[in-house]
């Protein structure tokens, strides 16, 4: 066959654009696979996703209700004397509401022989509240009050199901006996459940009152750290990335910049906190636990995530922008601040956000500056206090009571990282809005 003939077109196979050959036929079918890899990664991120939050909301959703005692007490103002002449005036008081308690069981037909002991391990010494509400209001006396009072933690559990009665063990706090006086007054509708407002608003207990345990202090805790960190990480942050972006000139020293600002973005957060408890509590002796110090620990962590943000909103807005007010005789500054910074705003309040709220979830730089070990018994008085008094924070919070073996602790845990993630979602929504409100586009 001569060389001609192989170049002739007619001898070529004949093939159509319409049909696949096999080389085509494979590179989709590869292709279809990659897809089918890529959604089946998906669904499996989503059902561990699925996992996490339905195992957060069922674990900690206990947490915002409790079981209260309600009954309707009447203290006449002979009983008031009676108890106020005592010496033990508190186990007067207790007498007084045990017996109005026994009346309203005999009421409802409900003969349960119960102590004064038994009823402090239901409820705890009542007798100092009532004491003090009648104190308080003593035009009260004589007429009928309502009182919810909080049952222990164990009661408590025995209505959420942490508490059996095959699992209880006769001890100081609880006794399988009291269980039949819960069982009773429940039919009496003395107890009940209600949400659980201390938890949200209160402050933290010891070790052996798991039932009355707030977060309310920690979330203030909170609050003032990130007034510190948004003070200072804000206009520092953008102030360096503005230099390093619009004015600083390439070289070796401004490269070296540019790589440990990366590299300290990566650095492990306890490491910032073996920073602040040598600088801040060490070196410049500030006050343990303290919001100011772990604010100022959780702004050199935040301060790299917000000016690589800052730099990479700066670097999208175009060039066109800097040459025409350049062109119509706008000095450098001029142009940064009057024209690429109000641009480049909604990424710098996003990146700023996401840094705060990545800040508002470490625990590890807190553990290192104490605000783990102190447990915050109740607001601070003022501004001032809030900053430099000892407090707490949420993840903090968290953290010390999922370390404690009561499981009413534990269940506290999860409702405060519910709380937490509440926070959290809260903040990137406002970060995805600002952004939805003021991007443009070119």
């Amino acid at each position: 066959m001569s060389e001609a003939s192989t170049n002739n077109p007619a001898h070529a196979p004949k093939t159509s654009l319409l049909a696949s050959d096999a080389r085509t036929k494979r590179r989709e079918t590869a292709e279809k696979r990659f897809r089918m890899y890529g959604i089946a990664a998906i669904a499996v991120g989503l059902f561990f996703l699925i996992v996490l939050a339905v195992t957060i909301v069922r674990s900690g959703l206990p947490a915002f209700t409790s079981a209260v005692v309600d009954i309707e007490f009447t203290l006449t103002e002979v009983q008031f004397d009676e108890a106020e002449g005592t010496v033990f005036k508190t186990k007067a008081y207790q007498g007084f509401f045990n017996a109005a308690l026994a009346e309203r069981l005999q009421a409802a037909d409900f003969d349960v022989a119960f102590d004064e002991k038994a009823i402090e391990r239901l409820l705890g010494k009542t007798g100092g509240t009532i004491r003090e509400f009648f104190r308080a209001n003593p035009d009260k006396l004589g007429e009928p009050v309502s009182f919810e009072l909080p049952a222990s933690s164990r009661v408590d559990g025995y209505f959420k199901g942490r508490v059996t009665r095959d699992t209880l063990v006769d001890s100081r706090f609880l006794q399988v006996s009291d269980l039949d006086i819960v069982d009773a007054m429940v039919d009496a509708g003395v107890i009940k459940t209600v949400f659980n407002w201390n938890f949200v608003t209160g402050a933290d207990t010891g070790v052996d009152n798991p039932g009355g345990a707030g977060i309310g202090a920690s979330v203030i805790g909170s609050f003032f750290m990130m007034l510190v960190v948004l003070v200072l990480s804000l206009p520092i942050g953008v102030a360096a990335s503005i230099y390093l972006e619009e004015f600083a000139p390439q070289n070796r020293f401004t490269d070296l910049i540019e790589v440990n600002i990366s590299n300290l973005a990566a650095v492990p957060s306890i490491v910032f906190g073996i920073l602040g408890l040598a600088v801040f509590i060490q070196f410049m002796h500030l006050p343990q636990s303290a919001p100011l110090v772990g604010g100022l620990v959780l702004t050199l962590m935040t301060l790299p995530t917000i000016i690589i943000s800052t730099r990479a909103s700066l670097k999208a807005v175009p060039p066109s922008i800097r040459e025409a007010a350049l062109g119509v005789g706008a000095s450098k500054m001029q142009t940064v601040f009057h024209h690429v910074l109000p641009l480049a705003m909604p990424g710098i309040l996003t990146g700023t956000i996401i840094g705060l709220a990545q800040a508002l979830g470490e625990t590890a730089p807190l553990l290192l500056i104490g605000m783990v070990g102190f447990v915050a018994r109740g607001y601070p008085d003022g501004v001032v206090s809030g900053f430099l008094d000892p407090n707490s924070a949420m993840p903090a919070q968290i953290y010390t009571w999922a370390a404690r073996a009561d499981a009413g602790f534990y269940e506290k845990a999860w409702g405060g990282i519910i709380i937490l993630l509440l926070f959290l979602l809260a903040m990137n929504i406002l970060a995805i809005i600002l952004r939805r409100r003021f991007e443009r586009r070119w």
